[in-house]
């Protein structure tokens, strides 16, 4: 067997255990899947197991490096003559259509509270990620040009951004079905960045 096909077959194999897992948390809650049961499942061993992942929580970072794949994608449709404002419109538009459309509330749920529990809880807070990159990048880009001006902190504003994000998904897992993702994240973050384009002092 030649190294590209073993590499080959060393992917299949970590999609395949990746895959199992995830629908097993989704189905039975994450807390009730071991690793011994994804192996099982995945017709797999655990060497192989861990050889792709350090803990099944490991599973969560792959997907939200998968999530931060998607939100480089997306920034490249956002047109670039947008205001600031309506860039951060979009990317949330753009997010949450993601978020609740191909991913799916009951994984959702599952990666945050699971990936929460992580011995490396660290990514959550990891400025470069790529969704706190890109927001960075547009705040820079509207000081630029003009469209935000004064003292702006760059990262506590970008925290702010993301945390509003962050409080929008929590509120639909909390609230239940009567919960328009769409509408009540589209309403949070209009009124939060007038409230950034008043403090700022730009008139649009």
């Amino acid at each position: 067997m030649t190294i590209t096909n073993r590499q080959t077959q060393a992917e299949q194999t970590r999609q395949r255990l990746f895959d199992t897992a995830l629908e097993l948390f989704k189905k039975k809650g994450f807390d009730n899947v071991s690793v011994d049961e994804i192996v099982k499942q995945s017709n797999s061993s655990k060497g192989a197991f861990y050889g792709h992942f350090k803990s099944k929580y490991g599973i969560f970072i792959e997907k939200f490096k998968e999530i931060d794949s998607f939100y480089e994608e997306f920034v490249g449709t956002i047109p670039e003559e947008a205001t600031f404002k309506g860039k951060i419109l979009l990317l949330f538009e753009g997010q949450m259509d993601y978020l609740a459309n191909i991913l799916g509330k009951d994984l959702m749920r599952t990666v945050y509270i699971s990936g929460l529990n992580d011995t490396d809880k660290n990514f959550f807070a990891n400025s470069e990620r790529s969704l706190y990159r890109i927001v960075r990048g547009m705040i820079n880009e509207a000081i630029e040009r003009g469209e935000l001006q004064g003292a702006v902190d760059i990262q506590q504003l970008t925290w702010q951004i993301t945390r509003c994000m962050r409080g929008t998904l929590y509120d639909w897992h909390a609230f239940g079905e009567a919960f328009d993702l769409q509408k009540e994240s589209r309403m949070y973050i209009e009124v939060f960045m007038d409230g950034v384009m008043g403090r700022y002092g730009v008139n649009e």
